[in-house]
């Protein structure tokens, strides 16, 4: 099992750094293209805009066996940043950012359901966590790696990095993942029927609340660092490194204590814990110490409400399994396009860079509630046939 599961967290990781990069590079993206930097933010959002185009794909591919899909994603991985390497100006970066962005929901939401079938019972958030681990890791090395290769080479080179880690992914993929056969068709009706239900929903809103608020903090890491906390540019190759490892610490903490706790309420806790460190980043991102450990806690939270939810989800959308698994991550981009369109209107505004963390607060209200109300509603005391793992 941890052979299969560790090749579904390689395409994770490519995913990592194919997303989070750009929050690195922001500024080397804006001046080598000469755009500004919420031109340069809209980079974020061509990605997440095709996250939400492609994860809905999949329900034409439903009678398909699963490990075929993935390999297939995996190519996709490989060609779109393979193109953002090749662009040779920003709209054309634009569009390769987009089909970048296609097979990354649909990779999350089809994994997610492989990842359960190797796992045994009532590891299931521990298995979906250790595929996600990939993406951890993707922020805690490959970010770093890629911020690096920008500022002493060229950001193409980051982009050829994940096209090459796409296609490893595929060759793992095909010879370490075992057949786990493909999902009972319920027909494309039938693929919608668990949105008749509340549950879905409250987590679908939980995630794209929660997510646009983090996101519209953390979209714009790179100027507040460098403009507001007076880190050198250089400086970021690190930086995200620490980023890196938030994001790997909360992934890796929450996959170890998950089976202990109803997801709705695990993933509910940490976002409102996250409400006062967007807060403090606001007052305190000046000082540079007090920035680099708000930011780790920040990142911390920011994937510690993931896999709980990732995992939750297919439990909650029977018979449509494989939308329900790729609309979280619909909703978790559509949250991420929304939250850079929002803070860099905030900046663009007067504002300073660190006015996002400010916008996000009360949308991360919103999105703990929503999970909040799911666990005492559906989850305290098991209510009906509806399952929560």
């Amino acid at each position: 099992m941890k052979k299969s599961l560790f090749s579904l967290a390689l395409g994770t990781f490519a995913l990592g750094i194919s997303e989070f990069l750009m929050m690195g590079i922001l500024g080397n993206i804006a001046s080598a293209l000469d755009v500004n930097i919420t031109q340069a933010g809209h980079l974020i959002s061509a990605y997440a805009t095709g996250v939400c185009f492609g994860a809905p794909a999949l329900l034409f591919f439903r009678k398909t066996p699963l490990k075929k899909i993935m390999m297939v994603l995996a190519a996709i991985i490989s060609v779109g940043n393979l193109l953002a390497f090749l662009a040779p100006g920003y709209w054309m970066l634009f569009a390769a950012r987009f089909i970048s962005g296609l097979p990354h929901g649909a990779y999350f939401g089809v994994g997610a359901i492989v990842a359960r079938r190797l796992a045994k019972p009532g590891h299931e958030v521990g298995a979906v966590s250790f595929m996600i681990g990939g993406m951890t890791v993707a922020t805690l090395a490959g970010v770093p790696l890629g911020t690096f290769i920008t500022n002493t080479l060229s950001w193409r080179f980051a982009f050829l990095i994940v096209a090459i880690s796409g296609i490893v992914t595929l060759v793992a993929i095909r010879h370490l993942v075992p057949d786990v056969g493909r999902l009972k068709d319920q027909g494309f009706k039938g693929q919608f029927r668990f949105l008749k239900t509340l549950p879905p929903w409250l987590i679908f809103g939980g995630v794209i609340f929660g997510q646009t608020g983090f996101y519209c903090w953390y979209s714009y890491i790179d100027p507040q660092l460098t403009h507001v906390s007076g880190f050198s540019p250089d400086a970021l190759s690190w930086l995200m490194i620490l980023a890196g490892f938030g994001m790997f610490a909360g992934n890796f903490i929450i996959g170890a204590i998950g089976a202990k706790f109803k997801p709705s309420s695990l993933a509910a806790t940490v976002e409102l814990i996250g409400i006062p460190v967007l807060l403090l980043f606001y007052f305190f991102s000046y000082h540079q110490v007090a920035a680099v450990v708000l930011m780790i806690l920040g990142t911390a939270i920011l994937f510690g409400s993931g896999s709980p939810l990732q995992s939750s989800i297919v439990g909650y959308s029977k018979g449509g399994e494989m939308l329900g698994a790729a609309s979280i991550q619909i909703a978790y981009n559509a949250g991420n396009a929304i939250a850079a369109w929002l803070g860099g209107m905030a900046i663009s505004a007067g504002y300073s860079y660190s006015s996002p963390s400010v916008v996000g607060i009360p949308l991360v209200a919103i999105g703990a509630s929503m999970l909040f109300y799911l666990y005492f509603k559906y989850e305290k005391v098991n209510r009906g046939s509806e399952k929560t793992t």
